[in-house]
């Protein structure tokens, strides 16, 4: 049986992973609701998959001495999880509790992982790693948190730049704290148009 592979990301609305400037994590929107759905999430056997980038960034964020704040439940017990991360750069041991380094191409590693891993795959950010793996059709679910606000001037790392074109099929969608919106698609690469080269 082939696990799922989930891409997990946070987007502004206009479609942002992160922003300069004051706004803080989660755009400053957090809630309740949010913190529970998060943690949540976390609650079943999974395997972390991530790209060198993104493991240095968390690895920065969650090193010895980081501010207690950024420890929020939800991302101690995803740090918790079994982790993969894609690297040619990287070696262990890693600042992680259960990681292993994967070299090679990401979409060879996470091919292989889907068919050998025994829970399900998700990855949190890894946007460049993704966008190939959606292009090679591995991916299984693409889930959006949507925060209510727009970084046209502030935002930093969009996340489906240089995507190839994919339709999307609506799978699950939420409400979080009166304005947060989760939504879950199924994405299909979408057909060059005929005669295309």
């Amino acid at each position: 049986m082939t696990a799922t592979y989930t891409i997990d990301v946070f987007s502004s609305l206009d479609g942002f992973g992160t922003a300069t400037g004051d706004w803080g994590g989660y755009w400053g929107k957090q809630g309740p609701e949010l913190l529970e759905h998060r943690l949540a999430l976390y609650d079943r056997p999974q395997r972390m998959v991530f790209g060198a980038n993104t493991y240095r960034a968390f690895a920065q964020l969650l090193a010895s001495g980081a501010d207690e704040a950024v420890y929020d439940e939800w991302v101690t017990r995803m740090r918790r999880m079994p982790a993969t991360i894609v690297s040619t750069t990287l070696t262990e041991p890693l600042d992680w509790p259960d990681a292993t380094v994967a070299p090679g191409d990401a979409v060879e590693v996470v091919g292989r992982l889907k068919q050998e891993s025994a829970v399900p795959l998700r990855s949190h950010g890894s946007l460049s790693m993704n966008r190939a793996l959606l292009a090679a059709g591995l991916v299984d679910r693409l889930q959006v948190t949507l925060f209510p606000v727009i970084t046209g001037q502030t935002g930093t790392g969009p996340i489906f730049a240089g995507a190839a074109d994919f339709d999307l099929e609506l799978l699950e969608t939420r409400t979080l704290d009166g304005n947060i919106q989760e939504l879950v698609y199924r994405p299909t690469l979408h057909p060059a148009p005929k005669g295309a080269a």
